[in-house]
């Protein structure tokens, strides 16, 4: 789930938990309004986590640089005709 997803849910289940004011037979409307925000709070430590992981600066490992010690002889071909 991403911040924007996260952020939908919250907002989908404030408004199911606090501003709706609906009996439906079987169905508790607040319920689900929580049940909402916590998954949205949930996917929001969630992403918090995969992205704080993802941002970490890691060194890079020591590169090597390999001479060789023989000459290099540069060979020039001719044209094909």
């Amino acid at each position: 789930m991403g911040i924007g997803v996260s952020i939908f849910l919250l907002a989908l289940g404030a408004i199911l938990a606090f501003a709706l004011n609906i009996d439906i037979a079987g169905i508790d409307v607040h319920v689900i309004g929580w049940i909402l925000m916590a998954a949205g709070v949930i996917g929001l430590i969630m992403t918090a986590l995969i992205w704080g992981r993802r941002r970490q600066v890691v060194a890079p490992a020591e590169t090597v640089e390999y001479r060789s010690t023989e000459p290099v002889e540069y060979r020039r071909e001719a044209p094909p005709l």
